[in-house]
């Protein structure tokens, strides 16, 4: 039963619908994994034991009567600390929210029990959300399945470290700026981020409702795409025949190839070269606006999340890690014409990208410049974290602000992803590549 826990989450689908795995024994294999884990008050902020047990009995009852909802159904995952669970505290990572219990599910955490998947618990994050890194001193920092010495890559942390150290089939997470493709880089898992608007946000705690994306972080494309259609109650992409043979991409050169370290771009160069031995055609292509896009983000971002946030941490600040409030409170120093006007230039630049990017199937970079940053150097270096964190954020906040789909796969160097950019709204088309692409990077 211990190699259960290795599986990928469709690969266990299709173990309970040949009959060769039983939710529920598969169920207890994962509360027993996770109850006797070192690190597991650092992953899971609440286990829901008892609703994973009723969940996994349900699904067991399904298969047997042949009457299955989803090739996910009876697979236990993990959920991101800021989906509502009805009866079940989602706090968000935040002391702000201690003790804030909701009285139903959030509709993509509703659509993915339609569909029989097993809720395992709600996993740890950075505080409301708010920062590439993972670090969270006001509850708790996840591990980092490379380096025990570093952060994971947030803000989805936990859901991450549940995936890698084994502990879920897959953690469902969310993307504002860059936090499901972060720590799915730095634990090299696949990470898809959904263009907004995609997925609901109904019952999700807001950091940048304009930006806020839900996405899953998993072991495999496949896993990602029957994730993404369970999440909104759809099908999912034919990956059948997936192939590379005369697609074309192209090294997006603006900003994103700024200051890579040495170890993320050399990953990043190899993927890409096997990527052209795969068929694809790779080239290069500039969009200046860009670079005019991302001085846009401290209005774009502190603007709506303070606006969102401000009542309530002007209440209580002090229950805040100070390094997050402060980046909230930089949303004090843009007036409501800033905003307005930064939103207009960046449906201009939004605008720029599509028609310089129009004629390639994706977009490519390194999905992070730089490896997992130090944990206690973070906690002691102001100037570091805040550093390190931009950077974290740099590459992947373009696709937020381009209103793009992306999704990042492991490259077989740890803790470097190679990002794939597509259309907005084309995440069908974009696991496809990915499909193909990740087995070329095998």
């Amino acid at each position: 039963m211990q190699q259960w826990l290795e599986m990928s989450a469709t690969a266990l689908g299709r173990g309970i619908g040949a009959g060769e795995i039983d939710p529920v024994a598969l169920t207890k294999t994962y509360l027993d994994a996770i109850d006797g884990h070192p690190l597991r008050d650092r992953i899971y902020a609440r286990i829901t034991a008892d609703r994973a047990l009723a969940e996994a009995g349900a699904a067991a009852e399904r298969a047997r009567l042949g009457q299955r909802r989803s090739l996910l159904d009876g697979v236990p995952i993990s959920w991101k600390d800021l989906f509502d669970t009805a009866g079940t505290a989602t706090e968000a990572g935040s002391k702000l929210l201690s003790g804030r219990v909701p009285s139903r599910d959030a509709l993509v955490l509703e659509n993915a029990t339609a569909a029989g998947l097993v809720c395992l618990g709600k996993t740890h994050m950075s505080e409301l959300a708010f920062s590439g890194l993972g670090y969270n001193p006001s509850t708790a920092t996840p591990p980092c399945a490379n380096d025990s010495g570093a952060v994971p890559g947030g803000s989805s942390s936990g859901a991450a470290a549940s995936v890698a150290f084994d502990l879920a089939a897959a953690g469902i997470g969310s993307d504002t700026g860059g936090s499901v493709r972060i720590p799915s880089a730095w634990n090299d898992l696949v990470g898809l981020k959904t263009t907004a608007g995609r997925l609901s946000l109904e019952g999700v705690v807001p950091l940048a409702l304009r930006f806020d994306t839900v996405g899953p972080l998993c072991r495999s494309v496949e896993d990602a795409a029957h994730l993404l259609a369970v999440l909104e109650g759809g099908r999912p992409a034919d990956l059948t025949g997936a192939t590379l043979a005369g697609r074309r991409f192209a090294v997006l050169e603006t900003v994103a190839l700024d200051d890579v370290r040495a170890e993320p771009l050399a990953a990043f160069e190899t993927a890409t070269a096997k990527l052209k031995d795969a068929g694809a055609h790779v080239g290069r292509v500039q969009v200046p606006e860009i670079t005019d896009a991302m001085a846009l983000t401290t209005c774009l971002y502190t603007s709506e999340a303070y606006g969102l946030w401000r009542d309530v941490i002007e209440a209580n600040p002090d229950a805040m890690y100070a390094e997050i409030l402060e980046r909230f409170r930089l949303g004090k120093n843009h007036s409501a014409p800033d905003y307005v006007a930064a939103w207009a230039a960046l449906e201009a630049a939004r605008v720029a990208y599509d028609r310089a990017t129009v004629g390639y199937d994706a977009i490519l970079l390194p999905t992070a410049p730089i490896l997992p940053p130090d944990l206690e150097r973070l906690n002691t270096d102001h100037d570091y974290y805040v550093t390190e964190n931009l950077l974290s954020l740099r590459n992947t906040r373009i696709g937020n602000l381009m209103g793009l789909c992306a999704l990042s796969l492991p490259t077989g160097t740890p803790s470097c992803g190679l990002m794939l950019m597509g259309a907005p709204d084309q995440e069908e088309a974009l696991l496809r590549i990915g499909a193909a692409a990740e087995a070329a990077l095998a």
